[in-house]
This record gives C-alpha cells, structure tokens and sequence, in this order.
C-alpha cells in the first residue's frame, strides 16, 4: 500500500506539475531568431541564431520547436534537430529555470530572395507528457539573398569586353569642374589648367588635377521573356536562364559602380510591391547604390508583367546613358526601338544571355 500511494502521489504531483507548466510556465519561455548578417549573396553561407529563454524559476522538461524553413535556406544538421524535406524544422530542448540556451545554426543561402522564417510553434509539457500547452511566436527574423555574383570567367566575354571599354573610358575621361590635386606642368597640359598662385608660389608651372568624370552611366535591361510568345510565369525549368540573366546583370552593375560609374538596371518581372510595370532604377551612383541594386534583384519574382516592346517603349530613359539589352531573341519592333534609342544620343548594345558565356 505504501508503494501504491506513493506512486500516486507522484503521478498526482507529475499531473499537478504539468498541468501548472503548461498554463503558466508557458507565458515566461521566449525564442528568438537572427542571421549572422542581414544581407548576403547567394551561394554563401551564414549562421542562423536561435535563442531560447525560460524566464520561469520552474525548469521545462521537454519544450518543442516546430517552424517552416523557406527552401532557399539550407540548414546543415545537427543534435536534437529534425529537418523533414530540409523546409520543416523540429526541435526538442530540456531548459533549466532562468536558463538561456543559444544554438548556431549553419546556414547555406541557397537562392536569391527574400526570407523570414516566420511563426514557430512552441509546445511544452511535463514528464509524464499527458499535459502540454501550445502557443505560435512571431519570429520576425528576415535575411535579404542577393544575386550570385559571376567570376571574370563566368560573363559571356561579349559583355564583359564591353563593360571593359566602358570603364576605360570613364578612366580617360575627366571631369572640368572638379579638382583633386595639383602637379608639376607636363607638355600637353592645356593652359586653362595652370594654377597660377601655385605656379607663383613654386615658380615652376603647376596644373590642377581633375577627378575622372562619372558621366558614363550604365542601363542594364533584362527581358524576362525567353521567346516572343512568352507570357507570364516561366515554368521551373525555363527559370534557370532568367536567374543566370539577373547574375549577369548584377555583376555588371557592381562592377561598374566599383569602377566609378553610374548604374541602373530595368526588367519587365515583378518586384513583389507592384505588379503592373516591372522594375525600372535609372542610372546613379553614390555609396549606397549597390546595396541599393542587389536588394531591388533580389524581391523580384520570375513572373513576366510586360511584353519586353511595351516594356521598352514605357521607359524614359537619359539621354547618352550606355545601354545593355540582355535579351534571348529581338524583333523588328525592338530593333525600331534600339534604334530610336542610338538616335536620341544613347549606345544600345545587345546580347543573347540564354547562350550562357
């Protein structure tokens, strides 16, 4: 009888206990989440933070953490980790009162885009298990994917000769109306450039030196449609072409922007905020206009909005802007347009971007 009681007891307290756990105890667990950092490229790889904290002064025999995980994240594996498919996430945790528990976990962007891991389910209960309680958690924890960027090797060398040309010549070019230094006259130096009080000061002929101009302005076009009959959403394997297109167009605007150029980059897909145009940035330059770029390429979704000579004949496009067409087929209307454009002072160049390099 002794032992009998004593076992129901125990059951009695284990129920009692649970049943208090998961009403109360419940209310003082927190999980959060963050990346390593907020913005890569894709390909890379990163750290998923998860923190679990149980405020309770009553330990937590089994908490489970349940969520979807966006395919685009690869997590890699590890203890007391179950990963269904690598989308459905399910961990168990034992947490201690006034316990913080911090795991890492490896994490391969495997695709451009824009992520949040979202809601998590949290379940927790005592040792017998009879009694558990459940709540959802708004993680907000969101990472921006931006495009791969492509090797000198990996650009179709058409493109790549031409974005050559076009940042020697901003190199050769300078600017009149800013200086950055003074030197020595040399034969050849016009004489407009003579800093006269230096050339005073000295009594040798100085020149002003004029910073390289950036007034070569780079405008990348993606046409999004790989045939003239094409319209809306691409079917899975016709995406791979459009992803490469969006790498080349993403290597070259930062390689023109590190070069010192102005860049903008347009392409008839939806941007994930407005469904009716495409996704249009003029060319400009500044410290933050890469970071600018990659992320703008990065929310945009393989869906088609316009046929690529609507797209085209919409766009107001400078006046001398260097332009690049990435394209997979042209018609006589786009060559029309190609023209109009050379006509109105711009360079149109085009290549076909689904041939690969």
């Amino acid at each position: 009888m002794n032992i009998l009681a004593i076992l129901l007891v125990f059951g009695v307290l284990t129920l009692l206990y649970g049943f208090v756990l998961a009403h109360f105890g419940m209310k003082r667990l927190e999980i959060t989440r963050k990346f390593s950092r907020p913005a890569v490229f894709e390909g890379e790889r990163g750290e998923m933070i998860e923190t679990v904290s149980n405020y309770s002064p009553l330990p937590v025999p089994w908490l489970r953490v349940e969520s979807r995980i966006p395919g685009g994240l690869q997590l890699g594996k590890m203890e007391n980790l179950d990963l269904n498919g690598g989308m459905y996430y399910q961990s168990i945790f034992t947490v201690l009162p006034r316990q913080r528990i911090v795991r890492r976990h490896f994490v391969r962007f495997a695709h451009r885009g824009v992520y949040n891991v979202g809601n998590a389910a949290l379940t927790c209960g005592g040792v017998s298990g009879l009694n558990s309680h459940s709540r959802d958690q708004d993680l907000n924890a969101s990472v921006v994917v931006w495009p791969r960027l492509l090797d000198e090797d990996a650009l179709p060398q058409p493109v790549a000769r031409t974005i050559g040309e076009w940042l020697l010549r901003r190199h050769l070019s300078e600017d009149p109306f800013t200086t950055c230094g003074i030197r020595a006259y040399r034969d050849g130096d016009p004489v407009r450039d003579i800093h006269w009080p230096a050339t005073a000061r000295t009594g040798e002929a100085q020149v002003r030196v004029h910073e390289n101009t950036a007034a070569v302005r780079l405008l990348v076009i993606l046409n999004a449609q790989l045939t003239e009959g094409q319209w809306a959403q691409l079917m899975d394997y016709q995406q791979g072409p459009v992803e490469y297109g969006i790498s080349v167009a993403a290597t070259l605007c930062v390689k023109a922007l590190r070069g010192g150029m102005a860049a903008g980059f347009a392409a008839n897909l939806k941007d994930g905020e407005r469904d009716d145009f495409g996704v249009y940035s003029p060319p400009a330059a500044g410290a933050a206009r890469e970071e600018e770029i990659l992320s703008m390429m990065a929310k945009m979704r393989i869906v088609q909005t316009l046929g690529f000579e609507t797209f085209l004949s919409r766009m107001e496009i400078p006046r001398g802007t260097d332009v690049l067409i990435l394209t997979g087929y042209e018609t006589d209307d786009m060559r029309a347009h190609f023209r109009r454009l050379r006509m109105s002072g711009c360079t149109v160049t085009v290549h076909d971007y689904t041939k690969g390099g």
